[in-house]
């Protein structure tokens, strides 16, 4: 369900542009965007403090987020986005290994199904999951992004 109720802002940065939207309790979604061009936050406190710390995390500054999320989604979606959240800074794992933290590796096409759902990209890390070969696998902002987000995070 789509929220009425938001505000909405957008971001240069190397991979293009990014559409930030936020409401009163915290930050919605942050995805690639195809089109707008770069607006200020105005007067939503949540806009401003994600926009500045992406442009921390670009420049090299940031390597965690600390603004509020509001995640929508089914409690598995949230679930497998909480524990994304703990993949550190530079790491990566697997949609496999993921699964068994989450139950079972029987799970793995549940947890890239849940990631493929994420709304806050580079906030909750789906880009730091990879398949148990070792290759990039499924990245809803597409594999061009997942590398370059992946190599810079190495850096």
């Amino acid at each position: 369900m789509e929220k009425e109720d938001f505000s909405k802002a957008f971001l240069s940065c190397p991979l293009g542009l990014l559409e930030v939207r936020a409401d009163s309790k915290g930050v919605i979604s942050i995805l690639f965007s195809g089109g707008g061009k770069e607006l200020g936050a105005k007067n939503c406190v949540h806009l401003k403090k994600v926009l500045k710390q992406l442009k921390e995390y670009f420049s090299g500054q940031r390597k965690e987020f600390d603004f509020p999320m509001e995640l929508e989604g089914t409690t598995w979606q949230k679930r497998v986005w909480r524990e994304l959240l703990k993949i550190p800074f530079g790491q990566v794992t697997s949609y496999s290994e993921l699964a068994k933290r989450l139950g079972g590796k029987n799970l793995a096409r549940a947890v890239a199904a849940a990631c493929a759902q994420n709304k806050l990209m580079l906030a909750i890390p789906c880009h730091r999951v990879i398949g148990l070969d070792g290759e990039l696998k499924g990245y809803s902002g597409g594999f061009r992004h997942k590398k370059w987000l992946l190599d810079f995070e190495k850096k």
